[in-house]
């Protein structure tokens, strides 16, 4: 009993107690849920960090094997492409070569003729030397033309300055300027004024009358009029001239395609063709087997030998046969001659239409 009052008197002090840590923990329950909430967000965005770093290394490793594969399949297209550049440059290159020997060897056998060639050149020296032998002649010639020129213009402006002073030449009575007769002989001035005739007075012009033989002056020009109007002036209106009328009534007959044209202009034109087709081949020779049997001895050109030696220069080496160009077969038109009917001479044929 004793123990049961003694905790019946302590029963106050125990609820207060209680009651005080309640409020306290009530107190510091918002403080402890932050520091929690904290506490979660930080290790919850240290998980997100870690995971997101994994996922981008994972990517990175994709993205470098991929762009690895991409990188050298690329490479392998580009390796291509140059290994085939440069087969092509290659064969371009000894095709090159072998059209220059070819060229070369062709020229030096079936075109090219030295002897004339170096007659051409000694000629072609022969008349350049000519030619610079002219030209020199020549320019001196000009130069020659242009020192008389000058010449001939310092005179006549000498003369006219000795026309102008020609009232400073000596006298009888008076010396001149130009004779001083303080020196041994007179200035080349004074014989210029001696040979020269002193220039005209200004005014009107002087002339002598038949009939009476005085000198009158002569008549002032008449005063300048108006000119008169055209006398063949065009009317007015929508008319055409004379030469146009003339010119349409008597305009030439034009021809037709069938007058124009000759009735064997296919034939003609064919055998033109052929002709053309024969002259612009390269090699006329006949292509044979590399073998000895199968092919002539075709000597060349600058040696001699056994088999003979070609007269270089004095002989031209292609020959048109004109027997391969004769068929007994006549040559069958495709199409037949269309006429053209004739409308106020003046017709042409536009497709399948005839326009007027």
């Amino acid at each position: 009993m004793a123990k049961i009052v003694h905790l019946i008197s302590k029963t106050p002090k125990i609820m207060e107690q209680v009651f005080a840590r309640n409020r306290k923990a009530e107190e510091e329950r918002q403080q402890e849920c932050a520091a929690a909430i904290k506490i979660q967000a930080w290790f919850r965005a240290v998980r997100v960090r870690a995971y997101v770093k994994f996922l981008h290394h994972c990517a990175t490793k994709i993205q470098k094997v991929w762009r690895g594969c991409l990188g050298r399949a690329a490479f392998r297209v580009m390796i291509k492409k140059l290994m085939m550049e440069m087969q092509l440059n290659f064969y371009n290159a000894m095709a090159v070569r072998i059209q220059k020997i070819w060229r070369g060897y062709y020229t030096r056998k079936y075109i090219h003729n030295y002897y004339s060639r170096k007659k051409y050149l000694e000629g072609l020296v022969i008349k350049n030397e000519f030619v610079r032998q002219q030209l020199q002649e020549y320019s001196e010639q000009k130069a020659a033309e242009g020192e008389r020129e000058l010449q001939q213009k310092m005179k006549d402006k000498l003369e006219a300055e000795a026309q102008k002073k020609h009232y400073l030449l000596s006298t009888e009575v008076i010396p001149g300027i130009y004779n001083s007769p303080f020196q041994p002989y007179p200035d080349e001035m004074e014989y210029l004024l001696r040979g020269v005739k002193p220039r005209p007075p200004k005014g009107p012009k002087l002339k002598r009358d038949n009939r009476s033989g005085k000198i009158v002056a002569a008549s002032p020009p008449l005063p300048l009029t108006t000119p008169l109007p055209p006398i063949g002036q065009k009317p007015q209106g929508p008319f055409r001239t004379p030469d146009e009328v003339l010119k349409q009534r008597y305009k030439p007959l034009q021809p037709t395609l069938r007058v124009a044209t000759s009735f064997a202009s296919v034939e003609e034109a064919r055998d033109a063709m052929k002709m053309k087709e024969w002259v612009m081949r390269v090699n006329d020779n006949i292509f044979l087997p590399c073998t000895k049997r199968h092919r002539d001895y075709d000597p060349l050109l600058h040696t001699t030998s056994a088999y003979g030696h070609l007269p270089y220069g004095t002989k031209y080496f292609r020959h048109t046969d004109k027997s391969q160009n004769i068929t007994t077969e006549r040559f069958h038109r495709v199409v037949s001659p269309i006429p053209v009917f004739e409308k106020l001479n003046d017709n042409y044929s536009k497709g399948t239409e005839t326009v007027p």
